[in-house]
Parts: structure tokens; sequence; C-alpha cells
């Protein structure tokens, strides 16, 4: 433990009257309150490597395994994935109030990823003869542990830092593993099986999309190929030793989460908690509409690639231009929050994604290196989207737990706004392909088409509609900012430490909170 660790009293154990009078008016701020060892932030996000790599061929890759591989009619895939993804998505607030009911974020992590591991190897490699039943038992399997694992993760990292600044680190640390993993479980498929890569571009859900967290930015997102069932099987095979390397890298190398009280409030009113918090409500219906905005051109990319641009082939490349981009982004949005504060930089990351995306439905068969210079511009934008909005819930859980929010606002647990945070996101999912694929139909598109018409209706959806959405979400987090806080990114002077600040480099000790 390091002597500012030795020093620092715990919140739990005493200390008090050192933490009031820390408070007091004129108060200085510690001044390595927002330092973070790199060693701690690589070992919290290695997880976020794992978990996006399992969440993209559960999207991507398992469709079309069990149709084309198994024999499955499509109609029956459909409603199976449809059914375990309702299943999938109510679940998620409740496994967030059990994880508040027993605060241990590590214990529920380490029971989690045995079950995701033996679940995907079930999904990608599944026996002779296996039918809908199968598909359905381990599709809910897996969105279930998934579900725990990502929840407990992202809750930890909202409760490990004490300040704006340190939060925002360890989501960008999470985040980047997640475009490393997202990007791995896009190509190896074909490079492991017979297939060629493929790969989608556009207003993109990106990896995190795809695993619960808020990708709301512009561009190309994960996609493709699958490889072939062979590529599969080998993917499931390696998905396993990731996992336990990168699963053990977090679990006993990440910064310790605090020991906190657990919560003994039923389940409906723990839930109910949540919701009626103004703050958390206003940035959740921000993140909703932000995030529609991404899932719908992420539901009508293929299409948009295919039959208005006639690049199919190039699929591939626009994805890695967009995550090498979105990567590029994050100490971008990072250093920026800390200047102009994380709403403002949010604020000007949609707005980039506005300024660039218009343009997208206004191209035409050819226009490929506009639609490159698209796809990096856009993949800029995108780090803000995955960055700063748990950043932001994360600054309002602390404010709860730190006495600095009213009332109302301390009943807030992290597992609960989270899960409220994951179902947000597999809803956005949902009501893109529900709202996008039959108001194209309607519009009389069809796969293939290339009448002028029908490709004028698929781009006016791909791109025109997702930018009207971005627009409202600018309006809402805008009318929004007196409640959501929109500072500098920084604590007060003297609230940093009133909040130990030594948080972020604890290990396995008594005050382990697990």
């Amino acid at each position: 433990m390091s002597d500012r660790a030795r020093a620092a009293p715990d919140r739990h154990h005493g200390g008090g009257a050192c933490a009031r009078a820390a408070c007091a008016p004129g108060a200085g701020r510690a001044p390595d309150a927002d330092r973070v060892e790199w060693g701690a932030l690589l070992a919290y996000g290695a997880l976020g490597l794992p978990l996006a790599f399992a969440a993209l061929p559960i999207y991507v890759h398992v469709p079309r395994l069990y149709a084309e591989g198994l024999g499955l009619s499509l109609a029956l895939v459909g409603a199976v994935l449809l059914a375990a993804r309702v299943v999938d998505a109510i679940t998620d607030p409740l496994i967030g109030w059990a994880s508040d009911r027993l605060p241990r974020r590590r214990l529920w992590i380490a029971l989690a990823l045995p079950a995701l591991g033996a679940g995907m190897l079930g999904l990608l490699v599944p026996p002779a003869g296996a039918g809908a039943g199968w598909l359905f038992a381990l599709l809910v399997a897996v969105s279930l542990a998934y579900s725990v694992a990502s929840i407990a993760y992202n809750a930890w990292g909202a409760e490990v830092a004490s300040t704006p600044a340190a939060r925002t680190r360890f989501v960008a640390s999470r985040e980047a593993f997640a475009l490393a993993g997202v990007v791995l479980a896009a190509a190896l498929p074909g490079l492991l099986g017979e297939g060629v890569i493929g790969g989608t571009a556009g207003v993109g859900q990106s990896a995190v999309a795809t695993e619960g967290g808020a990708a709301g930015g512009v561009g190309a997102s994960g996609g493709g190929g699958d490889g072939g069932a062979a590529g599969l099987a080998r993917l499931a095979w390696l998905f396993l030793p990731l996992l336990v390397v990168f699963g053990l890298w977090t679990l006993w190398r990440a910064p310790a989460p605090p020991r906190l009280a657990a919560t003994h409030a039923p389940v409906w009113r723990g839930l109910r908690a949540a919701l009626a918090d103004a703050a958390f409500l206003r940035l959740l219906a921000v993140f909703a509409v932000n995030g529609i905005a991404a899932a719908i051109p992420s539901a009508t990319v293929l299409f948009f690639v295919a039959d208005v641009l006639q690049a199919e082939a190039l699929a591939g490349a626009f994805l890695a231009l967009y995550f090498l981009a979105a990567a590029a982004g994050l100490p971008l949005w990072t250093r920026l929050s800390q200047r102009i504060g994380k709403l403002r930089a949010w604020l000007a990351g949609m707005a980039l994604a506005v300024a660039v995306f218009a343009w997208a439905g206004l191209l035409g068969s050819g226009d490929l290196f506009a639609y490159a210079c698209i796809c990096a511009l856009s993949g800029l934008a995108l780090g803000a989207d995955l960055t700063l909005p748990p950043s932001m819930l994360a600054d309002l859980l602390a404010r709860g737990r730190d006495g600095r929010a009213p009332a109302r606002s301390r009943a807030l647990e992290a597992g609960a706004c989270f899960g409220w945070w994951s179902f947000v996101t597999k809803a956005n999912l949902a009501l893109a392909a529900g709202l996008a694929l039959p108001l194209l139909a309607l519009l009389g598109y069809a796969p293939g088409a290339r009448e002028p018409t029908a490709v004028a209706a698929l781009g006016a959806v791909y791109g025109f509609a997702p930018v009207a959405l971005k627009l409202a979400a600018i309006a809402l987090l805008w009318h929004g900012r007196a409640v959501l806080d929109p500072g500098t990114g920084h604590d007060p002077p003297g609230i940093a430490t009133c909040v130990a600040p030594t948080s972020v480099d604890r290990r396995r000790t008594g005050n382990d909170g697990g």
C-alpha cells in the first residue's frame, strides 16, 4: 500500500472529523487526487476486452450460424433471438438490484465469468442436432452471465475512483480495451475459418453497443461475415484463454472497490429510487435518445454500403478506420472534459457527430473517400459517447455517496443505475430495428434495390434520421445542464478530500469491498 493510502483515513473506520474538516470552506484540493497509476488503469480496463469480444458474435454471427449451419428457419431463429433478448433486457435492472443487495463487485464477476465462457463455447460450437431449444437456453445463459459481469464491472469503475477526472480515466481505459475486443472479434472468424472478413459502417453503437455500454458516435459499427462454422468454433476456443487471462488481470490487480453497505430495500423500491432521481432520469433520457440515433444506422448499414455506396468489399476497411479513430479520440475527450467539463465535452462530441454524419445521406455510388472521411471523423466523435456518459453517471453516484446531493439522490445505488443503463442500451437496439426496417419497407426499399427512389429512402433513414435524433439528444442535454451539474468536470474546492483519494491505490485489504 502506498504512503498516501496509509495516511488517508478510511471512511468506514473513523476519520470522520478529518473528512469534515477537509470539507470546510476554503479547504484545499488533494494535489494528487486526480492522479491514477497506469498499472491501475490497465488492470481495471483489461476485462473490457473479453466482454466486448463476447458480445459481437452473439449479435452478428449466431443468427447466421444457426440458420445456415443447423438449418433452422430464419423466422424461427428471429423469434428465438427476440425472446432471448426480451428476457435479457428485463432482467438487467433485477441483476443491478441484486448486486446492490450484496455489493461485492469482484465476487459477482468471478461467479459470472466461468458461466460466460462455458456458455459461449456451447453457443458457438453447438452439438449435432441442436435446435431452437438449445439456442434459446444458451442465449439466455450467456446473456445473463454477461449482464451480471458487465453491471458489476461498470459499478466497480464508478465506485473505485475519488474524483471526476479519475473516473473518466477508468471509463476511458475500459472502453479502449473494449474497442480492441470488438475489432478482434470482427476479424478473427474470417482469419480462423474459410470466410472473408466483413464489417459494417454507420452511426455506431460500436463494440460497446453490443456489450451494454453507451456508444452514440457516428461511423462504422462492428459486424461482418461469420467466417464459417470452423472459424467460429476456433473463435470460441480462443475466447476461453482470453477470458481467463484478462479476467484474472482485472480481478487480481485492479484497485479494490470500496466496502459499501448492502441495500436492504425491496426490489421495487430499489429500482424505483433510481428512476425517481431527477438527475439520473435526465441523463438516462439523453442516453436513450442518443443511443437510438446510434442504433438506427447500425440496423441499416449493411444495406447502405451494398446498395448506396456499392462497395461491400471495403466494409472491413471502413470498420478498421472507424475504430482506430475512436481509440485515438479517447484521450482527446478525457482531456477536454477536464478543461470544459464532461457535459460540455459530450455536447461537443455529439455536435461533431451531427456535423460530420449529416453528409452521409447525400452520398452515392463511388463516394468512397467522402465516406472514409465520415468514418474517421465520426469515429473520433465516438470517443465522447463511449467515455463521458458513464463517467457522468459515476459522478452522480459519487455526489449521493458524499452527501452533496439532495436526500432523494443519496438512495442511488450503482448496481440499480447500471442495470437500468444496460436495459436502455438493449432496448435501443430493439427499437431501432423495429422502427427502421419497417419504415424502409414502407418507403419502397428492398435489399438489393438500386432504383433512385429506393436508394434515396435508404439514404434518408440511414443518414438523416439519426442526425435528427442526435439534435434532440443535444437539446435534452443542454436543457438539463443545471440538473446534471455542467461544471468543469473537477470537484469544487475541498470536495476531493472528502472522498478517500487513495481508493485507486488500494489492493486486497481488510477494507476490500470485493
